[in-house]
């Protein structure tokens, strides 16, 4: 199951969601795999796929940039003082010839940005007072272009278990600052002298603002992400904590983070001290991989329960796909006893959990038990409700999960079934064999594929409320293990996600 989705936007984004913490700044313990629900691997594919997007991160930081007014002054023989100030400056035509992401192991995330070109433009006054007292004042447009070279060193703090980004670690490196004045008219000793009065000055401000940007670009991704990851587990009264269970792990070909993973559920939280978790368990194979402890889901289950979620109602089509699996003499036989020539469309079956779901990972696949009640009633119409059939049985049952076209699967592959309460108003004694078994074999053969068809659907629309379905996830694999799952995956960055978010926040 993918948390994180924790969706990821642009490289900082990756970043900041896969990376939570220095290890500075939180105090986990000695033990801090022990805390350890969720864990969320990236490997370096991924960085370098992500970081196409970078270019459209950095355009939003110098667009959105606001540059101070520029003024200066010099002393000049025959001139006498001349000073000038340059307003209005706008960043046009920006582009980036290329970006590249590089993961020092143990140290920090290296963001090297190629040759951005960006044509600023604005308003030059200057005046100078001659030897004469001469005072002569003028405003021309200019436009100047620069060729620049950036490079990021992040680094990321962890405050209250919450990550913290700082990208103040930012040079720029001009290859080219050329100013143009309107029309280029004006006397070339005059351009040559602004040109070399505030190329420094120049330089400084558009490093100081630039930077001062993608900082802050950098902090408001980070607050979109950890709103979206919090609203991803999150579903009313349920809660999955993804607070930082231990500091991060960078490598040269992966990052990955821990998080708590605990369900909190109205007053009640779950706990969790012996974590299976050891980095061994996850390979660099695939591009993104998130590894769940069996407590987590259990506690998920658990919360689900609690809440009055896991119960079934079926009628109409479904209810008759369900007692008619099988056209056979005994089928129609039991069928018509029960429910007593009602037709399917005035009658419903309810299916609920009696107790808490038991889960367990193997490498079978996910064992669930639970005692379940199932409960038939006919609908007369203008009547009170009939009760045809209560059963209460004991279930166990193997599932594989898959995911494909963007919908998850719940396939039983091994069930069994133990009715421990036994009421029919067609077999008062529960003597008759005929309809124990044919409703044995219903439950098997239909019931229990139809209660984890419908709990998939359910799953996958909820998931897709939380916008995974926006995600390109190819060739998912969900592969089970005592006592955690891992889903490993390759996906598709959508980069519209990005552009919505830029353009809305910034």
């Amino acid at each position: 199951m993918c948390w994180a989705g924790r969706m990821v936007l642009g490289t900082f984004s990756i970043l900041l969601v896969f990376v939570h913490a220095a290890a500075a700044a939180c105090d986990f313990g000695p033990f801090p795999y022990r805390a350890t629900g969720i864990v969320c691997r990236m490997t370096k594919p991924a960085a370098l796929l992500l970081n196409k997007e970078t270019a459209q991160v950095i355009q939003a930081a110098f667009r959105n940039a606001k540059f101070p007014n520029i003024t200066g002054e010099r002393s000049m023989r025959l001139l006498g003082r001349v000073a000038y100030g340059l307003s209005n400056i706008q960043v046009n035509d920006l582009s980036i010839e290329r970006s590249e992401v590089e993961l020092k192991e143990d140290d920090a995330i290296y963001i090297s940005i190629k040759n951005v070109t960006a044509l600023f433009k604005g308003t030059l006054t200057y005046g100078y007072a001659g030897a004469w007292f001469l005072q002569l004042f003028h405003s021309v447009d200019f436009e100047i272009e620069s060729s620049i070279d950036l490079q990021l060193n992040i680094d990321l703090m962890c405050q209250k278990e919450q990550v913290a980004p700082d990208a103040s670690d930012c040079y720029l490196t001009f290859h080219k600052l050329t100013l143009h004045l309107q029309g280029d008219k004006q006397p070339g000793w005059l351009k040559q002298l602004f040109t070399d009065f505030i190329s420094f000055t120049l330089k400084l401000v558009l490093k100081r603002e630039v930077c001062k940007e993608i900082n802050a670009v950098a902090q408001t991704l980070t607050n979109f992400i950890l709103d979206l990851a919090a609203n991803f587990v999150r579903d009313k009264d349920i809660i999955v904590d993804i607070s930082l269970a231990s500091d991060p792990v960078i490598k040269a070909s992966y990052i990955e983070s821990h998080h708590k993973g605990l369900v909190l559920y109205k007053n009640s939280s779950s706990m969790l001290s012996d974590s299976v978790f050891s980095p061994s368990l996850l390979t660099e194979s695939r591009m993104l991989y998130f590894w769940l402890s069996e407590h987590s889901l259990s506690s998920l289950a658990a919360a689900a329960f609690l809440d009055g979620r896991l119960v079934l109602n079926l009628r109409g089509e479904k209810l008759q796909e369900l007692f008619e699996m099988e056209d056979t003499e005994v089928q129609r036989k039991a069928v018509q006893m029960i429910f007593q020539g009602t037709s399917y469309n005035d009658s419903v079956a309810k299916v609920w959990s009696l107790t808490q779901p038991q889960i367990s990972f193997h490498p079978e696949g996910t064992v669930v038990r639970s005692s379940v009640a199932v409960e038939v009633s006919i609908l007369p119409t203008g009547e009170e409700p009939l009760v045809a059939l209560y059963m209460e049985k004991e279930i166990t049952v193997t599932i594989h999960a898959t995911y494909a076209e963007k919908k998850l699967i719940l396939q039983p592959v091994d069930s069994s079934v133990e009715i421990k309460v036994f009421k029919c108003t067609a077999d008062p004694s529960g003597e008759d064999p005929s309809i124990q078994n044919f409703l044995q074999n219903m439950i098997l053969v239909a019931g229990i594929p139809e209660v984890t068809s419908s709990i998939g659907s359910a799953l996958t629309s909820l998931m897709n409320s939380k916008r995974l379905d926006l995600f390109d996830i190819i060739n998912p694999e969900i592969i089970t293990r005592k006592g955690y799952v891992i889903a490993q995956l390759d996906f598709g960055f959508p980069s519209h996600l990005l552009l919505n978010f830029l353009e809305k926040s910034l």
